[in-house]
C-alpha cells in the first residue's frame, strides 16, 4: 500500500463510522477504497474491477452505510446482492464492524435454510438487505419485501453471478426495484458479458480498476511449509526459533484466539521477550509493545494483521506466517516489513490442507510459486484430532463449490439408502392390536393418563 494514500479522516464519513474504521484497525484505505468511496460518496454510479482481497467490500460498505446513515421506517433503503450464501456472510460480517455505533439493521437472505426467521426479521424493520438473487425474489414474491424505498444496490462478484446463471434472476429483481437508484457493480474480471450488465444497469458509471500488481522485494527469502494441523505448527515454530538464527521475528495469525494461544505457548518457553498485539489489547498497551519490539527490547511480537497495521519497523529479520492470510493482499505487506533497507529478511508460511487453496491464489498474485522446505526429522508431527480434520473438510468442500457451483461437496455425501437384499428374512414386527410389547413412551403417557 502507497505511503501517498489519503487518510479515511479525508473521507466525508460521519464519526461513527471513523470510530468504527479505527477499531478495525484501517490508518490507511487500499486503492481501490481511495477511488470508489469518494465516487459513491458523491452519488456516482461505480464499476469496479477488483480481486478479492483487495478491500472492496469497504468500499462499497462505508460510503452505503453512510447514505443510509440510521434507521427509518419499516422497509430496505439499500440492496447488496452476492452469488453464495458464504459471500452474502462475509459481507454481513463488515456491515457489522462498520455499523457497529450505528443503529442501522440489516437482514442477510439466502437458501439452504428455511425462510420463517428470515421473513421475521425483514417484518420487524430492516434498513439494509444482503441476499442471493434467489432468496430475494422468493420472498419478494411471497410478498414479504417492499422495495419502493430501495435507493441503492450494490452487485458483488457479479462475474460469478452471471457464471452461476443468475441473469434472469437480476433481471427479475431490476423490474422490481425503482429505477431512480444508485448502483454500484463489482467484478473480478471486465468480459462482454459483464460490459452488457453494466450497459443495462448503470448509468454514466465511474470505472474503477486495480490491476493484480502484487510484488515481493527480492531480498526477501520466501519458503512455505506444508503443516497438517495446528499442534504440528506450534511444535514446527518452537523448533525455528530454538535452532535459528531470529534476531528479530513478527509472527503474524489470523484471529485473537491463535495470537494468545501462540503467545502463551511460547512465553512458558522462555523463547526470550515476548509480546502479542491484537484488537482486544488496549491502545497504550499495543503502542508500547510496538515501541519496545522497535526499539530491540522484545525478540518475538505476535500479532493480527488488524493489530500491526502502521507498524513500521527496520532490521526484522524474520516474518513468520502462522496462519495464512485469508486478505491475500495482507501477504505482501505482512513479508514486506522483513528485508528492507536492503537487508536480507525471510518470510517463512506454515500451510494447513485448508489453506492450501488460499495459498495458491496468494502465488497467483505475487506471481511466483513459493518453495516448499520439508518439515525437519526432529519437529513432532502429531495426529490431526478429529474435529480438527472434519472443520478442514469442510472449508475445502467450500472452496471447491466456490470454484465449481456444480460440485455437490465431499464432506457431507448424501446417503443412499441400501439395496434391499433379497436373501435377508425380515422380522416381522407386531401390529397396534398385537400384544406386542409397548414402548416405554407408550407406557409412560398410559400410566399418567391412568393416573388422573
Amino acid at each position: 500500500m502507497s505511503d501517498t494514500l489519503q487518510p479515511f479522516e479525508n473521507f466525508k464519513l460521519n464519526k461513527q463510522l471513523l470510530e468504527a474504521v479505527r477499531d478495525a484497525g484501517y490508518t490507511k484505505p487500499t486503492p481501490i477504497q481511495e477511488q470508489a468511496i469518494p465516487l459513491a460518496l458523491a452519488g456516482h454510479d461505480i464499476l469496479g474491477i477488483a480481486q478479492t482481497g483487495t478491500g472492496k467490500t469497504a468500499a462499497y460498505v462505508l460510503p452505503l452505510l453512510m447514505k443510509v446513515k440510521y434507521a427509518q421506517g419499516q422497509h430496505p433503503r439499500a440492496l447488496i446482492l452476492a452469488p453464495t450464501r458464504e459471500l452474502v456472510m462475509q459481507i454481513a460480517e463488515a456491515v457489522v464492524a462498520f455499523g457497529k455505533y450505528t443503529d442501522l439493521r440489516f437482514v442477510s437472505l439466502y437458501g439452504g435454510i428455511g425462510p420463517k426467521t428470515q421473513i421475521e426479521k425483514v417484518q420487524a424493520g430492516v434498513d439494509i438487505i444482503i441476499s442471493t438473487p434467489g432468496r430475494f425474489l422468493d420472498l419478494y414474491k411471497k410478498g414479504e419485501i417492499f422495495t419502493r424505498e430501495i435507493k441503492t444496490m450494490v452487485m458483488d462478484e457479479a462475474d460469478k453471478m452471471l457464471d452461476m446463471g443468475f441473469l434472469g434472476q437480476i433481471k427479475g429483481i431490476l423490474e422490481v426495484i425503482p429505477v431512480k437508484r444508485q448502483n454500484l457493480l463489482f467484478s473480478a474480471t471486465f468480459s462482454g458479458k459483464i460490459e452488457k450488465l453494466s450497459y443495462d444497469f448503470l448509468e454514466f458509471p465511474e470505472r474503477v480498476e486495480i490491476a493484480v500488481q502484487a510484488t515481493t522485494a527480492e531480498t526477501i527469502q520466501q519458503v512455505k511449509y506444508l503443516v497438517p494441523n495446528i499442534k504440528t505448527k506450534i511444535n514446527l515454530l518452537v523448533h525455528l526459533l530454538e535452532s535459528q538464527n531470529f534476531n528479530r521475528v513478527i509472527i503474524f495469525t489470523k484471529s485473537r484466539k491463535n495470537a494468545e494461544s501462540v503467545f502463551s505457548y511460547l512465553e512458558r518457553k522462555h523463547l526470550g521477550s515476548i509480546r502479542v498485539i491484537h484488537a482486544n489489547k488496549g491502545q497504550n498497551t499495543r503502542i508500547n509493545s510496538m515501541e519496545d519490539f522497535k526499539a530491540g527490547e522484545v525478540r518475538i511480537l505476535v500479532a493480527t494483521d488488524v493489530a500491526a497495521r502502521g507498524l513500521d519497523v527496520s532490521m526484522v529479520s524474520h516474518v513468520v506466517n502462522f496462519d495464512v492470510p485469508l486478505i491475500y493482499e495482507d501477504y505482501v505487506h505482512r513479508i514486506g516489513r522483513t528485508g528492507r533497507a536492503e537487508q536480507e529478511g525471510a518470510a517463512i508460511t506454515f500451510v494447513n490442507p485448508a489453506e492450501e487453496y488460499h495459498f495458491e491464489k496468494i502465488e497467483e498474485i505475487i506471481r511466483m510459486e513459493v518453495p516448499t522446505v520439508q518439515i525437519p526429522e526432529e519437529v513432532t508431527v502429531t495426529p490431526t484430532p478429529f474435529e480438527e480434520q472434519q472443520g478442514y473438510a469442510r472449508e475445502i468442500d467450500g472452496q471447491k463449490k466456490k470454484e465449481n457451483p456444480d460440485f455437490k461437496g465431499g464432506f457431507h455425501e448424501k446417503r443412499t439408502r441400501p439395496k434391499p437384499n433379497p436373501n435377508k428374512v425380515e422380522k416381522k414386527r407386531g401390529n397396534k392390536n398385537s400384544n406386542a410389547k409397548r414402548n416405554r413412551n407408550q407406557m409412560k403417557t398410559k400410566g399418567k393418563w391412568k393416573k388422573g
